[in-house]
């Protein structure tokens, strides 16, 4: 008698396949879609391509897109498959669409797809999350979540890598090379997607159709920390570089420093799915939450080279351990359909890595209290993150909470 066919909609019962599915979806979200612009800036620059107006112009339309993709996210609820299929697709178009603008009369056309990029990351952010947990939760591997968030820095090193080895090329190239690489990674995914067959399974179905839950107290500090998460990220990880430019100035050194970043930011997630996956998710949070404070601190204390690489390290680091952390809890907090509050908290981050440089440039050139305007956003970052992180670690209800859902 023939054993019985596994059916396509259950191509891989250990969860591994769902797991590589997302940290495809993410390192091309995430390491292209949200990041790439980051290690390619001072290439056009270089190459004459834009100049310093047009790209801060280009990464504050990305913030935006970030936070308009975030608020619409929630659309998807029902299917987040599809938001996933589509936010790929737009990350690989939108990347390779970049190649042909510049300064000029192209600005404003680069501008706009460096926005349209944030909005399909957020899409596939929150998306990929929302299904890729409900369906190791389905097979009984909930464990396996964090490894998916490994791939947001091993698509920021990819990034990184690419620029650095191709960084005599033209940046126009390097754009088409990351398009395609984006492409690739969306067709993978799409197919893999089909495969599994159209419908969705039962459980997956029900908790679809199930209504959204509202924002009661706990889900609200859950929103809130998250937005404090994204302020506190975002300061180091915008000037930073800048500040150490003013300590060493080898472009090689320079070129190093993302794939650095983005490498660190992977092996953290991989620390934490293998010693930490028994921790509470709030606790874990709260641990990258604290420990981002203290790179957010260090310049506080001193500007010299090995502080500020101390503070990357820190908190890129820490970056995408809070960001699996925080997503995990969410959907613990709403199995049935988690994609809302996903889509909220994404909202608070994006809310949140805008304020930050908004707060430096309201401080302007000014030295109040002896502080300058990045002094006083370092300071204001370590104080709502270690508020936070203390919220996070003595939370006694959500707690009860994640102990009545186990992973």
């Amino acid at each position: 008698m023939n054993p019985p066919q596994r059916p396509l909609a259950d191509p891989d019962a250990s969860g591994w396949h769902v797991v590589g599915l997302g940290m495809v979806a993410l390192a091309c979200a995430m390491g292209i879609g949200r990041f790439a612009f980051t290690p390619l800036l001072p290439l056009m620059l270089r190459d004459g391509t834009l100049n310093a107006v047009s790209g801060a112009e280009w990464a504050a339309a990305n913030y935006g897109g970030y936070l308009l993709g975030a608020l619409t996210a929630a659309r998807f609820s029902a299917d987040p498959r599809r938001g996933l299929t589509l936010g790929l697709a737009g990350v690989a178009i939108t990347t390779l669409a970049v190649a042909w603008t510049g300064d000029g009369a192209t600005a404003i056309a680069g501008a706009a797809l460096r926005a349209a990029a944030g909005v399909f990351s957020a899409w596939t952010l929150v998306c990929t999350s929302s299904w890729a947990l409900a369906e190791l939760a389905r097979r009984q591997r909930a464990q396996l979540g964090a490894w998916i968030y490994a791939g947001v820095g091993l698509g920021i090193a990819l990034a990184g890598l690419l620029a650095w080895l191709g960084g005599r090329q033209p940046a126009r190239w390097l754009w088409i090379e990351l398009g395609l690489l984006a492409a690739a990674g969306a067709v993978i995914v799409a197919r893999q997607l089909r495969r599994e067959g159209s419908t969705m399974p039962a459980a997956t179905a029900a908790a679809a159709s199930s209504p959204a839950q509202g924002v009661g107290p706990g889900t609200l500090g859950l929103v809130l920390c998250y937005g404090g998460f994204g302020f506190g990220y975002i300061v180091p990880a915008t000037f930073l570089p800048a500040m150490a430019r003013q300590q060493v100035s080898d472009p090689l050194v320079f070129g190093l420093t993302w794939p650095l970043f983005g490498l660190a930011a992977a092996l953290s997630v991989v620390v934490a799915a293998r010693w930490m996956a028994a921790w509470p998710r709030r606790r874990v949070w709260a641990l990258a939450q604290a420990t981002m404070a203290l790179g957010t601190a260090l310049p506080l204390a001193s500007q010299v080279l090995w502080a500020l690489a101390a503070s990357a390290v820190l908190v890129g680091g820490t970056l995408v351990v809070g960001t699996m952390a925080g997503l995990q809890l969410a959907r613990e907090r709403h199995p049935a359909n988690p994609t809302p509050l996903l889509a909220r908290m994404t909202v608070a981050f994006a809310i949140g890595q805008i304020a930050g440089p908004l707060l430096v440039r309201a401080i302007g050139t000014g030295h109040p209290a002896g502080l300058d305007a990045l002094g006083w956003a370092h300071a204001a970052a370590t104080v709502l993150l270690l508020v936070t992180a203390a919220w996070l670690w003595r939370g006694g209800d959500a707690l009860s909470a994640e102990r009545q859902h186990p992973r």
